[in-house]
């Protein structure tokens, strides 16, 4: 047989192969879940059939009608049909922009980092049509002819284009627009940005309102007065306990153009310490332990203050010297230190994981995790015989799931990033600053309640610049700022682990770093803290440390709680179609505080 040949005889397996799916798709799928019985019935409805799937003393490799083993195989046919129609049904939602991009030709609203710029950081409007053309296309020749300003790339945007598996895909869910460039909700959040670039060295256990701090207290008055600003209230006002905590933001239901936003405060996350309990624990990994004690970078190390290097970071030219770490370990108990944590660190969810599921070493104290309990709608909780591990319902499912979920979670972000939105990140915005007021460039509508701000007069004296310091050398990654990729997959991940652990139950011996010495840990007493509350404090502490690092807006994690939520569900959605135990839904509570039903 030639090379030719060969090649001709796979083409037409690749044919017989695709006609057959094509049969079962049709007519041919009544037939199947006849014969499939009642474990078809099982792919739609969650209930088990009588079904037998082991062996039946056919010989291997035959499939004889009637056969379970071909039965089975049907039947796995059936629920991943299922879950693709159940998928498809779900309708694209409108995609509204802020249109920033159609408004200023010279794309001073856009993220353009990467592409090359000039001396005063506008893009080349060439390398910038180059990119539209290529996420227009979605062909790789086309992203592959995008100019580069210098040595960085961008990051992964053909990726969002990909085929999920299980779960929706990226223009089947929605966010609000991104804050437009000249709005005062936009300059509110900057306000809240420079403050927390002023803050970050600053103990998060000064965030007390009884805080002797004026720095703190100067922030809490500035933001109490900007009507756009959308941070978390306590009795109608921003006090110090609720400074810098999260938010989620959702679609408004009722404004079918997909415009209108609103923000919610999760519930649990106003209670307790500012970092969740999940980042103060010692992970059990088996034999070992994974300490809560991290590297953090050293105090006053800061970046992107000096135009020349802001400039650099935009055209996308490696950062020109790194950061100083503290040669001492600790517990994250400043804004600095959270935002090196979340740097990169997409395994906390995983360790929150073992955290819950692990239980405590009553002959080694401080070796093992809070052991929580399933959720009540764990079918193996009144089973006699049995537990769940691996495959279904126990914790390394449950492991399982968070780090597919979290790949299927940035397709998700990047897809708004990259073919939506495209929104300017935080140290761009500074540069539009520092040419309206360095450079009397007064084209640049930059909204009042930033440039009249005490905190960017602070960060003026405290830097000597009007742009935004930064917490890593190389800014943010290359690509936009809305929504947010890091809280995206935080927002999924803990949505995953709320459905699979009790949420109700209340976490014992809570701990906070000790205000003198943070390579220590001091009981917390206070109101009780929930698995539920401290999860979605995880979600949140995810997002929010990118802001501390000076490279997010608030909207950008907030915006992600709401969206990567979503995904999980569709995910959960899928996976309840698969099992083969006796299981109802799962059940869990919102960002928004409502309850969920999958």
């Amino acid at each position: 047989m030639t090379h030719r040949d060969r090649g001709m005889e796979n083409k037409g397996q690749t044919r017989r192969t695709a006609s057959t799916s094509a049969d079962l798709r049709d007519g041919g799928r009544r037939r199947f879940l006849g014969e499939a019985g009642g474990m078809a019935a099982m792919a739609v409805t969650g209930v088990p059939s009588l079904a037998i799937v082991g062996s039946t003393g056919v010989e291997a490799g035959e499939e004889a009608s009637g056969d379970a083993h071909l039965v089975f195989r049907k039947h796995a046919f059936v629920v991943r049909s299922a879950a693709a129609d159940a998928d498809f049904a779900v309708a694209i939602p409108p995609h509204p922009v802020n249109g920033d991009e159609q408004k200023y030709p010279n794309l001073i609203g856009s993220d353009t980092r990467g592409l090359p710029h000039d001396e005063r950081g506008e893009v080349d409007r060439t390398a910038f049509d180059a990119t539209l053309k290529a996420y227009a296309s979605g062909d790789p020749t086309d992203f592959e002819a995008i100019p580069l300003g210098g040595k960085r790339k961008q990051l992964n945007p053909i990726g969002s284009l990909a085929v999920n598996l299980t779960g929706c895909v990226g223009p089947q869910f929605a966010i609000p627009p991104a804050p437009a460039l000249d709005s005062a909700t936009r300059a509110s959040e900057a306000v809240e940005l420079y403050w927390q670039s002023l803050l970050r060295d600053v103990p998060l256990s000064e965030l007390t309102n009884d805080t002797k701090n004026k720095d703190v207290l100067v922030a809490v008055d500035e933001l109490n007065k900007l009507a756009a600003f959308e941070g978390p209230r306590k009795d109608g006002g921003i006090t110090p306990e609720t400074l810098f905590r999260g938010t989620a933001l959702y679609v408004d239901a009722a404004d079918p153009s997909g415009r209108t936003g609103r923000y919610v405060t999760p519930p649990g996350t106003l209670v307790g310490p500012y970092i969740s309990q999940f980042l103060l624990k010692d992970t059990p990994y088996g034999s070992q332990l994974i300490p809560a004690r991290i590297r953090t970078a050293a105090a006053g190390t800061d970046f992107l203050t000096g135009y020349d290097e802001w400039l650099a970071i935009q055209n996308g030219i490696p950062p020109a010297k790194p950061t100083s770490f503290d040669p001492t370990p600790r517990y994250i108990a400043t804004g600095r230190d959270l935002a090196e944590y979340v740097h990169n660190n997409p395994a906390a969810f995983w360790s929150a994981a073992l955290l819950l599921g692990v239980g405590p070493d009553k002959a080694n104290a401080g070796f093992g995790g809070f052991g929580i309990p399933f959720a009540k709608s764990n079918p193996y909780l009144n089973s006699k015989t049995q537990t769940g591990g691996y495959s279904t319902f126990g914790l390394p499912y449950a492991q399982s799931l968070l780090p597919v979920t979290a790949s299927l979670a940035i397709r998700v972000a990047y897809w708004q990033k990259f073919y939506v939105h495209r929104a300017l990140r935080p140290e761009a915005y500074g540069g539009l600053i520092h040419h309206r007021i360095t450079n009397k460039v007064d084209a640049y509508p930059v909204h009042g309640d930033i440039l009249n701000s005490a905190a960017l007069a602070r960060s003026v004296g405290k830097f000597g610049t009007h742009l935004l310091s930064h917490v890593y050398p190389e800014g943010a990654p290359i690509h936009s700022s809305y929504p947010g990729g890091a809280a995206q997959i935080a927002a999924s991940n803990v949505t995953i682990l709320k459905a699979l652990f009790d949420e109700d139950a209340v976490l014992a011996n809570p701990v906070q770093p000790d205000p003198k010495d943070p390579t220590k840990l001091v009981p917390y007493k206070g109101e009780p803290l929930t698995v539920g509350g401290e999860l979605n404090k995880l979600a949140w502490n995810y997002g929010v440390g990118r802001d501390w690092a000076g490279i997010h807006w608030r909207s950008d994690f907030s915006a992600s709680l709401a969206l990567g939520e979503e995904l999980a569900i569709s995910i959960l959605r899928n996976e309840r179609q698969t099992y083969r135990e006796p299981f109802e839904k799962f059940t869990f509570t919102r960002f928004d505080g409502t309850e969920a039903e999958v």
